[in-house]
């Protein structure tokens, strides 16, 4: 597990039935390559959140595969709509096998 990963993520509080969101995530990650070397000529190895998905209320809406270009620190930003009262449900993978995940809730009003 990477150390001081921390997932952040912004959606609004509510929505009106139908409406499109905007949703907004970063994620806290060095993204190592595996091509840089440390200070003794060693090969840091590669580990970088490889993947991106975001559920609602148990579906899927957004998919996201990642290369080893990817920044550090990753933003997406992304639209959604929403057609009721739910939770998002926000899951990141690690090259290691770590999984960070949060959820937030959106009411109808």
């Amino acid at each position: 597990m990477a150390s001081g990963v921390k997932p952040r993520v912004k959606v609004p509080k509510s929505a009106a039935a139908g409406d499109a969101i905007t949703i907004k995530t970063l994620i806290s990650h060095q993204m190592e390559s595996g091509q840089r070397k440390d200070k003794d000529g060693n090969t840091i190895p590669r580990s970088i959140i490889n993947r991106f998905t975001c559920d609602f209320n148990g579906q899927n809406v957004v998919d996201v595969k990642m290369e080893p270009a990817i920044s550090t620190n990753p933003y997406i930003e992304f639209e959604s709509t929403v057609p009721e009262a739910g939770e998002f449900k926000f899951t990141w993978y690690d090259d290691d096998g770590s999984i960070y995940d949060t959820t937030k809730k959106i009411a109808i009003g």
